[in-house]
């Protein structure tokens, strides 16, 4: 991620790119990251939804609320 010199930058930068987002309840979305705004509200595509490591289940486009966030990180 050369040239982020800021966060958005850096999430900015893995627009269109496998995305991992960790919530605070444990849950663990992977998906192809869509959008975000300034309150790091995200949509992924292709998001396929993780607990304890297992897949539960496949979602497709979904919308995450930023304050439920706990990290995101290239896949």
């Amino acid at each position: 991620m050369e040239g982020a010199s800021r966060p958005l930058d850096a999430l900015n930068a893995t627009r269109g790119k496998n995305v991992i987002v960790d919530l605070k309840n444990g849950t663990r979305y992977t998906g192809k990251l869509k959008a975000f705004d300034i309150h790091i509200n995200v949509v992924l595509d292709e998001a396929v939804e993780s607990k304890n490591s297992e897949v539960t289940r496949s979602l497709g486009t979904v919308f995450i609320r930023g304050d439920t966030i706990t990290i995101i990180s290239p896949a």
